[in-house]
């Protein structure tokens, strides 16, 4: 098929710097916007933004132009790496004016009409754009950076044996800050006990995307989560320190089984950025870890790992993924990827 034009907002960011390296050799989508605020349009893009990946970039953002976050009829899909604050209008814009918005912001994602969606977990949660009244265009949103991490490690064991109660704790990188993050002086030699807002989008997020799609709404997942989040000395990879209640007595190799044999519900869209498998266990005692682990499958993997008794909640593991990559800018590529084989763009924005 010929490849569908894209842009991406706040492309100068590090989220969007992330996106324009995944698309500059995309076989499905052509990059082809370089949007970003009022300061940096009209400049050339590589004199806009600092350019923070060791890859180098590719061709277009080499000779590209920034231009303004505003609706251009080239572009039927867009992806939103926007702060928060800016993007909950200019998504809007980009919707109404008929493109598909697929956000990595975290304005629209609780909205009821709103799918928030790990493509493997809950694909049937697109549904929800039906509801929306942008006059074709629609908003799709990915999830937090921790939660996508979280949700793939649970999603297996919610199907099979149901939860009742999950505790999280976050080790989460600094990247996950954006350029330039957390100061130096604050992080080194030291943790940061508190992110703004983290907690309540760990506890948030996973029930509404573990949740069931019933009459063109979700209904949460009747669990509970308890969430704390910091920052540590990594530069890349979130890990989590997991402990859940399962609905069942189960031992142990039933849950390592649940999450071995595990594919998600998009392993036969062959998506090009879907990971072959989205999970791996690793059975050595001191792993997961950032360094050795988050790249597993390009990035797009959860690795878990210490799967042992928990003397109060039933069992307890540590999972890690890799927060720019699966936990943003892939992620959101390939929900878009998603999207696309689901007929959502153009004149099939039907669903």
């Amino acid at each position: 098929m010929s490849k569908i034009p894209v842009a991406v907002l706040g492309a100068t960011g590090a989220v969007g710097q992330r996106l324009v390296s995944l698309l500059g050799s995309h076989p499905w989508f052509e990059l082809a916007g370089l949007c970003a605020s009022e300061r940096s349009v009209g400049k050339p893009y590589l004199e806009a933004a600092r350019w923070l990946l060791p890859e180098e970039p590719p061709a277009f953002a080499r000779s590209g132009r920034v231009l303004p976050c505003e609706p251009d009829s080239r572009w039927p899909l867009v992806f939103s790496a926007l702060d928060a604050d800016a993007a909950s209008s200019i998504e809007e814009t980009f919707a109404r004016s008929g493109a598909l918005v697929v956000s990595n912001a975290r304005s629209h994602r609780m909205r009821a009409d709103v799918p928030l969606v790990v493509p493997e977990v809950n694909p049937d949660h697109l549904e929800l754009a039906k509801g929306q009244r942008y006059g074709g265009g629609a908003i799709l949103t990915n999830p937090n950076c921790s939660t996508i991490g979280l949700v793939l490690a649970l999603a297996p064991l919610a199907r099979a044996f149901g939860l009742e109660t999950v505790r999280v704790t976050t080790l989460q990188a600094a990247s996950g800050a954006g350029y330039p993050g957390v100061s130096s002086l604050d992080l080194i030699d030291n943790v940061i006990p508190f992110i703004a807002g983290e907690e309540e989008k760990l506890e948030s997020e996973p029930l509404k995307i573990l949740g069931e799609l019933r009459a063109g709404r979700v209904e949460n997942a009747p669990f509970g989560i308890s969430a704390t989040a910091t920052w540590v000395p990594v530069i890349d990879g979130h890990s989590l320190v997991v402990s859940v209640r399962l609905g069942a007595e189960v031992p142990r190799d039933a849950l390592l089984d649940a999450w071995r044999s595990w594919r998600g519900e998009v392993a036969d869209l062959a998506l090009p950025s879907s990971p072959r498998r989205p999970l791996a266990y690793r059975e050595e005692r001191d792993r997961p870890q950032p360094r050795q682990d988050r790249m597993a499958e390009g990035g797009m993997a959860t690795t878990i790992g210490r799967l042992r008794p928990c003397p109060l909640d039933g069992w307890k593991f540590i999972a890690l993924s890799h927060n720019t990559i699966r936990g943003a800018a892939g992620g959101t590529l390939l929900l878009a990827e998603l999207a696309a084989a689901k007929g959502l763009l153009g004149e099939k924005m039907k669903l």
